[in-house]
This record gives C-alpha cells, sequence and structure tokens, in this order.
C-alpha cells in the first residue's frame, strides 16, 4: 500500500452505536449492530439523510440521475449514504463530494479492507470532505462477502430517512436495502425506467408494489422538507392572485374566495361587465382563468 493510503488508514474509531447521534438510530433496527468502526467523523447534529443506491453495472441514464440527485441533496445539507461499490453507489458519493457535501460509505468488509481497491481514492476524498467510512466488522475479520454485503445493506437504510433505487435487476442488492427501508418503516423512492433494461425491473418491481415513483430532487426534498414545501406553495398561490392591473387581481382574488359566475364576481368586485369582460379575456389569454362554461370561471 502506498504512503498516502497508508497513512489515511492509520486511525479507527470504535463506538457503539448509542454513543454518537447519528448512529442511535441504529437501536432500533433489527439484528441491531453491537459495534461500529469508521474512520473520518460522523455528523455532530442530526441531518437528513439520504441513501442513494443502484446497480454495479449503470447506464448513462443511471449515473445522470444519481449524479444529479446527490448533488442536489448535499447543496440542500442533505447526508448522502451508499455503499462503496462500483456503479451507482460511488457515482451517489461523487455527486455529493463535488457538491462539497457531506457522505457516508458503509462497508461490506471490515475498514482495513476497503472494497473495492479502486475505490480508495474515494474513500480518501470522503474522510477528507468530513465524512465517514463505516463498517460493523472488526479490523482485520475474515468475511464472507456472499453475505457481508447482503447483512450491511440494513445498516445503510437503517441511518437514513429515505432510500432511493437508482436502477436495479429484478434479484439485486439494491432491492434487498429497499426491502430493509420498508422493514424500518423508512420511505422508499424507485427511479422508473426502460421496460427492456434488465437493470431497471427491479425498481419497476418495486413501483408496482408501491413505492414512490422518482421524478426529479424535488420529490425527495418535499418529502424531507414538507414544510419548506407548504411556505413555498402559500408563496406561489399569492403570486397567483395578482394581476398585471387592479382590476385583473380583483377578479383573481374573487375567485381564489370562490366565487364561479360572472354575475357574482362583477357583484364582488363592483366592475361594470364591460370593463368584466375585456379583463377575464385578457386573463384567458395570459391562462390565468378558464372558462367553465355559463359565464363561469375557474383559475388555471
Amino acid at each position: 500500500m502506498s504512503t498516502l493510503f497508508s497513512h489515511f488508514f492509520t486511525k479507527i474509531n470504535q463506538i457503539s452505536p448509542l454513543e454518537h447521534d447519528f448512529t442511535e438510530v441504529l437501536e432500533a433496527i433489527a439484528l441491531k449492530p453491537k459495534t461500529l468502526y469508521f474512520r473520518g467523523k460522523l455528523p455532530e447534529n442530526v441531518l437528513k439523510t439520504v441513501a442513494i443506491v443502484g446497480s454495479r453495472h449503470n447506464t448513462s441514464y443511471g449515473k445522470e440521475v444519481a449524479y444529479n440527485l446527490a448533488y442536489k441533496l448535499a447543496q440542500r445539507g442533505v447526508v448522502i449514504v451508499s455503499g462503496l461499490a462500483y456503479g451507482i453507489d460511488s457515482i451517489a458519493h461523487q455527486g455529493c463530494l463535488d457538491a462539497d457535501g457531506v457522505t457516508m460509505a458503509v462497508l461490506g468488509t471490515p475498514i482495513d479492507q476497503i472494497y473495492p481497491k479502486n475505490h480508495l481514492s474515494i474513500a480518501k476524498e470522503i474522510v477528507e470532505k468530513h465524512g465517514a467510512i463505516i463498517s460493523e466488522y472488526a479490523p482485520g475479520t475474515k468475511v464472507n462477502t456472499r453475505f457481508s454485503f447482503l447483512e450491511r445493506n440494513r445498516l445503510i437504510s437503517g441511518l437514513s430517512d429515505v432510500v432511493v433505487v437508482v436502477e436495479a435487476a429484478e434479484r439485486s442488492g439494491s432491492l434487498n436495502t429497499a426491502t430493509h427501508a420498508l422493514e424500518q418503516g423508512k420511505t422508499v423512492f424507485a427511479v422508473p425506467g426502460n421496460i427492456t433494461n434488465p437493470y431497471s425491473q427491479g425498481c419497476n418491481k418495486l413501483i408496482r408494489q408501491g413505492a414512490l415513483p422518482y421524478t426529479s430532487p424535488d420529490d425527495v426534498l418535499q418529502e424531507l422538507f414538507p414544510e419548506d414545501y407548504v411556505r413555498e406553495r402559500k408563496k406561489l398561490c399569492q403570486a397567483q392572485l395578482i394581476g398585471d392591473t387592479d382590476v385583473e387581481t380583483k377578479i383573481l382574488q374573487a375567485i381564489a374566495g370562490g366565487s364561479r359566475s360572472g354575475e357574482e364576481i362583477m357583484n364582488i368586485t363592483k366592475l361594470p361587465p364591460e370593463v368584466f369582460n375585456q379583463a377575464v379575456t385578457l386573463l384567458e389569454i395570459k391562462s390565468r382563468l378558464r372558462p367553465l362554461g355559463m359565464n363561469n370561471w375557474g383559475l388555471v
């Protein structure tokens, strides 16, 4: 091992999940780990956390989706969790790192046995940018990777508020992570994919079984920060009730208040028929109003 990486891999921290705010959530999962080993830094505060997982054999579509999602979430201060594997996992880590965000890599091997070895540089960057590499296996332990990677999936989902599966074959470790997430009461999103792509079959199956379809980072952000979206929606609604003239504003606000018929709107706004008719015609052209028939109007 090079001097650079041997220096990086000298310090290993050991804690029980209850010893840290970020990891104590693992006390509530099935087969909770007794000990965690990590290099780097765990978040000091309890932050919103999203797991992004998927196929090792990603498509360009999957790469774009995973990178963009991780980047956008990291910009909002969301911690990204994944498994450091080839494909979607490493893409998610890199998207977060490129946004100067914090990401956690949960290994299916001991800390001193980074797998795959080609991702040593990603592991180093994760630690340098205030993230962490985590494992439940003590250094030097020999593990059966046939089972250990599946076992660590419960930790990936357990540390996360939301799990997003980007691409997955019908039989995939990512589906195992989604199953753990559902058992833990977590929200699961799946990215819809081409029905002829074998690496989308798992995601499409998850959606059929009730997972939420992922269409943009806003889907996940709304799940994580619903109060922000309520405020934004109120602002949008208020903006929609302001016209280009005082007359238009009066009409929009009257309709928002429950009035539908032109006669009732004119009575409320005290507008003469010719002014009202001209204004609603312009509002319809501007796609602010829609005719409901019989001189009734609704907001677009």
